[in-house]
């Protein structure tokens, strides 16, 4: 499994497509969720919760995306 703490100036996102529509974002290790209607809204959201959840000296400076799609197909 991987090791979703890289460092404080980085942090990682696991970024699902939500089932009413749009995205979800999550931060394992923090108490960080948001979601957004587009990616882009939900990157906007993601910048916004990170500097709310961290005082301003401890804010990471790189913010990783994991993006989860869930793809079935027939055979």
């Amino acid at each position: 499994m991987r090791d979703y703490n890289i460092s404080m100036k980085e942090i990682i996102f696991i970024v699902e497509v939500s089932d009413e529509g749009g995205y979800t974002a999550k931060s394992p290790g923090n108490s960080i969720y948001t979601e957004g209607e587009n990616l882009d809204e939900l990157k906007e959201n993601i910048k916004d919760a990170v500097k709310c959840h961290f005082d301003e000296n401890e804010i990471p400076r790189v913010v990783h995306l994991h993006i989860v799609k869930d793809e079935v197909i027939a055979i």
